[in-house]
């Protein structure tokens, strides 16, 4: 059971990671090559979502992967001849949990190691790659946006460097919109700036204010672009960086450092853990509510419903206890009720299955009584 458990989450995981990561890797892919960069920053980036995407992947794949392999020894009668040769829905679920336990380290190595590091990672590279104006202003027969109220066009950029026929557009000032065009321009790197050297060309200005057209032709114009590069500050020192730790011995330094609440620093170090117990219940509760079901050509959809219910009550749970933890750090057992709700109805759905014939009783009373 165990074998087929890992093979069927693999493939679970394998297809959904997938989905998600071509979803943000689209999405990545149009932003970046707008701004031109090279199709490498682009697969850097990309591969920093990964784990990411994979660790909100994990507990979807580790329950879809049990109620798969579940229904299938159902629909084959496998279960029905190991419960008839005296395997109890609890030792059946032995195999159920340690494949959750595998996931739950998987997803342990996620959310403590590999995401913050490839969080701070991708949140470096980004921060790099908008200030690298060179790849944003060199796309030939475009016109590029680098920033609010400018426009850039280059109808071609030669081997050696030119920039030839330049349009720039600079309305950031609206009472006196300027547009610069030159035959020849340069990109120059001076004083720790960047700067746009024109040649030949012709500055209009356009004064708002009595709608008149001021032109200027020159030989040789400096246009300071450093301006255009984004220079938001991004907060590397978030809870959502720093290691598991550091979280732990230093939560309110972090929280000082980040400027946010010891709230959120504590949400986000015991949902670390929280998560990878999630990856357990998700598992156990596909299992246990399948054992519920009997025998049936139909199928076991209605114990598949229930469990996706269950599953889904259980996330519910879990994004309500969020707000009281984030006002009150000292409610962080809170954190980790939803995986022992979910340990709850694992355990009560077991004990319903290991007594079929009571609960039936009981309904079929139930029944005659309500038509008496």
């Amino acid at each position: 059971m165990l074998s087929q458990f890992m093979v069927l989450f693999g493939f679970f995981a394998l297809v959904l990671v997938s989905i998600f990561w071509i979803n943000k890797a689209v999405r990545m892919f149009d932003r970046l090559i707008s701004d031109g960069q090279s199709s490498f920053v682009f697969l850097e980036l990309t591969a920093l979502t990964l784990p990411g995407v994979i660790a909100v992947v994990l507990p979807i794949a580790g329950f879809a992967g049990a109620v798969y392999v579940t229904n299938r020894l159902s629909t084959e009668s496998e279960l029905t001849v190991m419960q008839a040769t005296g395997y109890s829905p609890w030792r059946l679920a032995r195999p159920v949990l340690i494949y959750g336990v595998i996931v739950a380290a998987m997803m342990s190595l996620l959310t403590h190691v590999l995401v913050p590091t490839s969080l701070h990672r991708l949140e470096t590279r980004k921060a790099e790659v908008s200030r690298n104006v060179t790849a944003k202003l060199l796309t030939e027969g475009e016109f590029l946006h680098p920033a609010g109220g400018v426009t850039f066009y280059i109808r071609e950029i030669t081997p050696e460097g030119e920039l030839r026929d330049v349009f720039l557009s600079d309305r950031r000032d609206i009472q006196a919109p300027v547009i610069y065009t030159s035959k020849m321009a340069y990109l120059v790197q001076e004083g720790g700036g960047t700067k746009l050297v024109m040649v030949n060309g012709l500055a209009q200005t356009a004064q708002t204010k009595g709608n008149r057209l001021f032109t200027t032709f020159f030989t040789d114009f400096s246009y300071d672009i450093s301006g255009l590069i984004s220079d938001d500050v991004i907060n590397l020192t978030h809870a959502r960086y720093a290691s598991t730790p550091a979280l732990m011995t230093r939560a309110a330094e972090i929280a000082q450092i980040s400027g946010v609440s010891e709230g959120v620093v504590t949400l986000e170090l015991h949902n670390r853990f929280a998560q990878a117990l999630m990856c357990v219940v998700a598992a156990l509760i596909g299992f246990a509510t399948l054992l519920l079901g009997t025998y049936s050509r139909f199928g076991v959809w209605r114990q598949i419903l229930l469990a996706f219910l269950l599953l889904v009550a259980v996330k519910l749970v879990e994004g309500t206890l969020t707000s009281p933890i984030l006002s009150a750090p000292e409610l962080w057992p809170l954190a980790y009720a939803p995986p022992a709700m979910g340990f709850v109805l694992v355990v009560l759905l077991l004990y319903m299955a290991s007594r079929p014939r009571l609960f039936r009783w009981r309904s079929r009373s139930l029944a005659e009584a309500s038509s008496a």
